[in-house]
C-alpha cells in the first residue's frame, strides 16, 4: 500500500520542531504537569472494589498506539487477541472469545458481517475517538442485551460541556511509525451551555511490516472514520444527542487466504437523558441506534490473484433500542429497563471479472427483546450488596434453511462489595449466571453440529450456560499497592469448534473447516498486579495473568487460551518529561487441543515462550502539547504469539506455520489540546 509521501516531510518537521520548541515557547510561569504513563501494567479496578476497570483511550499505549479496539484492549490485563496481521485482530478475555465478550460503543452494539469475523465488532472501533473504556469482568452486569459471559466492554463518549466564555474545544494528534505507519486524529466541538456540535475524524495507514528476521509479513492497511454529533442541553439535567458516522478501509491479512478490500460502516443514533426527575427517579435514558456494515473480502485486489480469483460481499443491518430508569431511595438504588435488537445478514459470492454481480441474498434475521433490573443495597458505608436479573426472548430466522429457533435466555448475578478501612483495602465476591444462544458465526460457519451431519442443522447446537464465581482484592499501604482478581466457572454446553476435512458436497472434494458441537467445561484463572513508588520520581509496577480451561467430557484442555504472561513497567517521571521501560514475558503454551478452537483460530501445536523489551518517553513541549516516542521490540526478536492465525503461502492457501510479530519498531506521536 503506497504511503502518502506529501505528509511525511511537514509532519517530520513538525515533530522535530516540537522536540526543541520548549526553549522558545515555554516559560517558567507555566504550571507543573505530571505526564501520564504511556502504559501502566498494574491496572487495578476503578469501580465495584476492583471488578470494573476504566481506561483512557486518548493516552498512547505501548506497543505502538492502537489502530483498533482489540489492539487497545490487549494493553489491559486479562485481554489478548488472535492476530490476523497488522490490523483487525479478534479480542479474547480470559481465554473466551466472540459473543462471550460484549463489545459496545456508546451503549450500542455494532455487529460485523464476515462469516470468518474478518470485520469483528472491535475492528470498527477507533479507540482515540472515545473518552473512556469500561470493562466489567465476568457475568456481573445485566444492563445490556445478551450479557457477556466473559466480559462487557464499553467504549464511551461523554456529552460536551461548553460555555459561552469558551465555546470550543478540541484535540489533535499525529503519529509516525516504522513501516509507513501514519495516524491522524482530530476531535473538535463548538457550542455553548445549550447546544454543541462535535466532530471525530481519524485516518490510519501502514505498510506491511518485517519480523525480527527481516522477512516481510503481509499486513498493510488503510482505514478512516468520521462521526458527527449534534447535542442539545436546554438545562443541566437534560441531554439530547443526534449522531451519525461513516467509515471505510482495507486490510491485507497474513493469516487468511483472502483480504478485506472494503469495511464500510454507516451509523445513526438518537440518545436522550433526563436527570433528577424527582427525589426517587434520578435518571431516565433512552436511545435508538442503527448501523449498516458493508464488507467485501477477496483474493485478488490486494494480492497476486490465484487461479480461482473470487470475492464475497456480506452486509449486516442492526437496530438497537434501549430505555432505562435509575431510582434511589434510602439505602436502595436500582437501574431497570427494556432493550431490543433487530439485525439482518445478507451476502453473495462472485468470480473476478464477473460481468454481473449477483444480488445480496438475505440469509438471517435476528430479533431479541429483553428486560433487566440491577439493584444496590448499602448495609453500611463499607458494605453493599449488588444483584441483577434479566430475561431475553430471542428469535432467529435462517432464511436459506427455511428454519427458525426461539430461545428464552435468563441471566443474573449477586455480589458483595466490602471496604476494609483498617487495612486500606477493598474486596468483592460475586456469582453470575448467563445463557448464550449460538451466534451467527457458530450457526452458519460450521460444517456440522452435534449430529455430525454434513449440512448445518440450525437447531442442533444447544444454548451455552455459564455459572461463574468472581472475586477480587486490592490494597494500598504507603508506597506499595497490590490487586488481584480471580474466577472459576462451570460452562454447560460450551460451543467448541473442531477443524478437520469436511465434504464440500456435489462431488467437489473436501475442505479443512470447522464443525461445532456442545461440550461441558470448567474454567479458572486470575489476574494480579502490584506497584511501588520508590521515590517521587521513580515508580514500578508488575502484573501477571493466567487462564485455564478443561473439557470435562474427556479432560482435554480448552483450546485457544493464551499462556501465562507477565509485564513489568518502570517509570521515571518529572514535571515535564518521563522515561519508561516495559518488559513483557510470555511463557510457552503446552496445554493445547490440536485442531480445536473457535471460528477464527484453532490450536496448531505448542508455542514457545518469549519476552520483548520496549522503551518510551514523553515530553511536555508546552501547555497542552505533548510528545511521546517509543521503540517496541528493542532487541528485534523473532517471535510468534500463541493466538495467531496460520500464515498464507505463496499459492494463496493457508500454510502450516504461524506468522511472526513485528520486529523492531520506532514511533513518535505529538498531540495537542485547544
Amino acid at each position: 500500500m503506497a504511503q502518502p509521501t506529501f505528509f511525511l516531510q511537514p509532519l517530520a518537521a513538525a515533530i522535530s520542531l516540537a522536540c526543541f520548541s520548549s526553549v522558545v515557547f515555554a516559560t517558567e510561569t507555566e504550571s507543573a504537569h505530571i505526564l501520564a504513563p504511556i502504559v501502566v501494567t498494574a491496572q487495578q479496578g476503578n469501580d465495584a472494589n476492583g471488578l470494573i476497570v476504566h481506561a483512557d483511550p486518548k493516552q498512547p499505549t505501548q506497543p505502538i498506539p492502537a489502530v483498533d479496539g482489540a489492539a487497545y484492549l490487549q494493553s489491559i490485563v486479562g485481554f489478548n487477541q488472535i492476530k490476523n496481521g497488522g490490523a483487525n485482530g479478534d479480542v479474547t478475555f480470559r481465554g473466551m472469545f466472540g459473543s462471550r465478550i460484549k463489545i459496545l460503543t456508546d451503549g450500542t452494539e455494532n455487529l460485523g458481517a464476515c462469516p470468518g469475523r474478518m470485520d469483528n465488532p472491535a475492528s470498527y472501533v477507533s479507540p482515540e475517538s472515545y473518552d473512556k473504556i469500561t470493562v466489567v469482568k465476568g457475568p456481573q452486569t445485566v444492563q445490556y442485551a445478551h450479557t457477556g459471559s466473559a466480559a462487557t466492554v464499553i467504549f464511551e463518549r461523554e456529552p460536551e460541556q461548553l460555555t459561552s466564555a469558551k465555546p470550543y474545544r478540541g484535540q489533535a494528534s499525529v503519529m509516525l511509525g516504522s513501516y509507513g505507519r501514519l495516524d491522524q486524529n482530530v476531535e473538535a466541538a463548538v457550542g455553548d451551555e445549550k447546544k454543541y456540535a462535535r466532530l471525530n475524524a481519524n485516518r490510519s495507514i501502514a505498510d506491511s511490516y518485517q519480523d525480527g528476521a527481516g522477512d516481510t509479513v503481509p499486513s498493510d492497511w488503510e482505514k478512516w472514520n468520521a462521526d458527527l454529533a449534534l447535542g442539545w442541553t436546554p438545562n443541566e439535567d437534560t441531554w439530547i444527542e443526534l449522531k451519525g458516522g461513516k467509515s471505510d478501509g482495507e486490510a491485507v491479512y497474513a493469516g487468511r487466504p483472502m483480504d478485506g478490500s472494503k469495511f464500510a460502516r454507516e451509523s445513526l443514533g438518537l440518545h436522550l437523558q433526563k436527570k433528577n426527575v424527582s427525589e426517587v427517579i434520578k435518571k431516565v435514558e433512552a436511545q435508538v441506534d442503527y448501523s449498516y456494515n458493508d464488507h467485501v473480502m477477496d483474493n485478488f485486489s490486494l494480492r497476486t490473484p490465484p487461479m480461482m480469483a473470487m470475492a464475497m460481499n456480506v452486509t449486516r443491518r442492526t437496530v438497537n433500542a434501549r430505555a432505562a430508569i435509575t431510582t434511589a431511595w434510602e439505602k436502595w438504588s436500582a437501574i431497570s429497563g427494556l432493550d431490543s435488537q433487530h439485525n439482518q445478514h445478507a451476502g453473495n459470492m462472485y468470480m473476478q471479472g464477473a460481468s454481473v454481480i449477483p444480488s445480496l441474498d438475505e440469509d438471517l434475521r435476528f430479533q431479541s427483546y429483553g428486560a433487566f433490573s440491577e439493584w444496590t443495597y448499602e448495609f453500611s458505608p463499607d458494605q453493599k450488596l449488588v444483584a441483577g436479573a434479566r430475561i431475553d426472548q430471542v428469535k432467529i430466522d435462517a432464511l436459506e434453511l427455511s428454519d427458525e429457533r426461539k430461545e428464552t435466555l435468563p441471566s443474573g448475578f449477586i455480589r458483595m462489595e466490602n471496604q476494609h478501612p483498617e487495612h486500606n483495602a477493598k474486596s468483592y465476591i460475586g456469582l453470575g449466571y448467563v445463557e448464550r444462544v449460538p451466534d451467527y458465526w457458530e450457526l452458519f460457519s460450521t460444517a456440522h453440529g452435534n449430529t455430525g451431519m454434513s449440512k448445518p442443522t440450525f437447531n442442533d447446537l444447544d444454548t451455552e450456560k455459564t455459572l461463574q464465581l468472581d472475586m477480587g482484592y486490592q490494597q494500598e499501604h504507603g508506597a506499595f499497592s497490590l490487586w488481584t482478581s480471580a474466577y472459576t466457572g462451570l460452562i454447560n454446553d460450551f460451543i467448541l469448534l473442531s477443524y478437520h476435512n469436511h465434504s464440500t458436497g456435489h462431488g467437489h472434494g473436501s475442505s479443512f473447516s470447522a464443525g461445532a458441537k456442545n461440550v461441558d467445561a470448567i474454567i479458572a484463572g486470575a489476574e494480579a498486579g502490584m506497584g511501588y513508588q520508590f521515590t517521587d520520581a521513580i515508580q514500578a509496577d508488575i502484573s501477571t495473568m493466567y487462564a485455564w480451561g478443561e473439557i470435562t467430557d474427556n479432560n482435554d484442555p480448552l483450546p485457544q487460551i493464551a499462556p501465562l504472561e507477565g509485564r513489568f513497567n518502570l517509570r521515571y517521571v518529572q514535571d515535564k518529561y518521563s522515561l519508561g521501560l516495559l518488559w513483557r514475558a510470555v511463557a510457552k503454551q503446552d496445554r493445547i487441543n490440536l485442531n480445536k478452537g473457535n471460528i477464527v483460530g484453532y490450536d496448531t501445536g505448542e508455542s514457545k515462550g518469549f519476552s520483548t523489551l520496549a522503551l518510551n518517553a514523553t515530553y511536555k513541549v508546552m501547555n497542552d502539547v505533548d510528545l511521546a516516542v517509543g521503540i517496541d521490540n528493542v532487541l528485534d526478536k523473532t517471535y510468534t504469539e500463541h493466538l495467531n492465525k496460520l500464515g498464507v503461502g505463496v499459492d494463496g492457501q493457508v500454510g502450516t506455520e504461524q506468522f511472526n510479530n513485528i520486529g523492531r519498531n520506532y514511533w513518535a506521536r505529538i498531540s495537542m489540546k485547544f
